[in-house]
């Protein structure tokens, strides 16, 4: 699964001529691309998807979705370890010891 995930930007750097940023996602930081919300700011939360900051958030609601999707399980599905994930996936999810 795919999913969009909100994530307050921690920094915002050029590289190789597009605008870059490290993104928090409840404690996951990736490296997200702002080119399709140039304005967008340190600080600010974003919903992002496969790599690229699409929409602006607000605070509260980011809140609520990463909790929501961390109560779910989501984000360990959509960051986890994927040695991990590939492991549960070949034991039939079971999650037992390897």
């Amino acid at each position: 699964m795919c999913l969009a995930v909100p994530g307050r930007v921690l920094e915002i750097a050029e590289k190789d001529g597009t605008r870059m940023a490290t993104v928090d996602f409840g404690g996951v930081q990736k490296e997200v691309c702002l080119e399709y919300l140039p304005d967008l700011q340190v600080g600010e939360y974003a919903i992002v998807h496969v790599g690229f900051a699409l929409q602006r958030l607000d605070e509260e609601s980011a809140k609520q979705t990463l909790e929501l999707f961390a109560e779910l399980g989501m984000l360990q599905e959509e960051f986890g370890d994927p040695w991990e994930l590939a492991a549960d996936a070949a034991d039939g999810g079971e999650g037992g010891p390897r």
